[in-house]
């Protein structure tokens, strides 16, 4: 059997590794030139959606959640995604994503935002909500796939490149530094930071990842404590990895309008990472030339869309095929004008 070097021991890397192994290769090398979960895997928000606007990110991730759910507590929390429209362009726009996602089998529905306490609604004309989503931490369910994959027999190799590694596939799921690896590869990386603040008394165990729709800005519990994320109004298309603190401020403001009780929440910490961007926003998944697999680009969405991913990559390399369609995210796509911009990037 062909040995194969997986490149990028992030959500990504760790999935392939893991389902290879479960499809019975039997050499394969994860490798990083850091350590496990040590790039944007480590960095991420942990949200787990199936609500996005285009049918072939809701098929990923409609594919994803039942891993999710199957790994359960502690590493997912399925508490809900939901989001709140405050205007009637806001509202007619979470509608026809909700017949969309319904269609594919995502069981979204009206919510009742009475049994959500602390949060304000008095300017809300409406909401959806997915109770089967919620969040997870992704650098402890990478890990444990690969603790998985290593008990099945894969070789990891931390602080290694994956060049220096002889093999006769390589699949390359580095994020932002997959270009590194396959010259020519349409992916630039793009700065976005997070921000914990708390602690926050008294917070509902059950707080879902609360999202508006408007402004994009969004927050999940963690523990005692409120992490909060935003598309940022000014793209900083860089590798630097560094945090705007006028940023940081602003959210803090938007946490207290919307969920009151943590209005003096003080900032535990604040980070951020890079998103592994592509022209519309979808990955890259399929054969770059012979020998050379790629599955990176994904845009911000790559851990909660790691477990599909994962399964079909391994089956295209070990079978020829998947039983999941990876048809729309293949990198000749732009050659040929075919492109479905993902507006659903939070």
């Amino acid at each position: 059997m062909a040995r194969i070097v997986v490149a990028g021991a992030g959500a990504i890397g760790a999935s392939i590794a893991y389902h290879l192994a479960l499809r019975g290769a039997d050499d394969v090398v994860l490798a990083d030139r850091g350590e496990v979960a040590s790039g944007a895997t480590a960095k991420a928000m942990g949200g787990v959606r199936q609500q996005f606007s285009t049918e072939p990110e809701v098929r990923l991730a409609r594919e994803s959640i039942r891993f999710f759910e199957e790994l359960g507590a502690p590493f997912f929390e399925q508490v809900g995604y939901l989001f709140l429209a405050t205007t009637e362009d806001g509202l007619a726009e979470l509608e026809a994503r909700a017949e969309l996602q319904r269609g594919l089998g995502v069981p979204v529905e009206g919510a009742n935002l009475s049994r959500l306490r602390g949060l304000r609604r008095d300017d809300v004309l409406g909401a959806v909500v997915c109770w089967e989503d919620g969040v997870a931490e992704p650098a402890e369910v990478t890990r444990e796939l690969v603790r998985r994959s290593v008990e099945l027999g894969v070789e990891l190799r931390e602080r290694t490149d994956a060049r220096d590694v002889a093999g006769d596939v390589l699949v390359i799921a580095a994020g932002t530094y997959s270009p590194e690896l396959w010259s020519g590869l349409p992916i630039r990386p793009l700065c976005r930071q997070l921000v914990d603040v708390g602690p926050v008394a008294d917070l509902p165990s059950d707080l879902p990842m609360v999202v508006e729709a408007e402004t994009g800005f969004h927050f999940r519990r963690r523990g005692d404590y409120l992490r909060l994320a935003m598309a940022e109004p000014a793209l900083r298309w860089t590798d630097r990895e560094d945090v705007d603190d006028a940023l940081v401020e602003d959210w803090r403001r938007r946490l207290g309008r919307r969920y009151p009780p943590a209005a003096a929440a003080p900032v535990e910490r604040a980070w951020a990472g890079l998103y592994d961007m592509t022209p519309d926003a979808h990955p890259l998944i399929g054969w770059a030339a012979e020998g050379v697999y790629v599955a990176s680009g994904f845009s911000g969405h790559g851990f909660m869309q790691s477990p599909a991913v994962g399964a079909a990559v391994a089956g295209e390399i070990l079978e020829g095929g998947s039983e999941f369609d990876l048809t729309p995210y293949r990198l000749e796509r732009f050659a040929e004008g075919a492109v479905f911009p993902e507006t659903l990037v939070l």
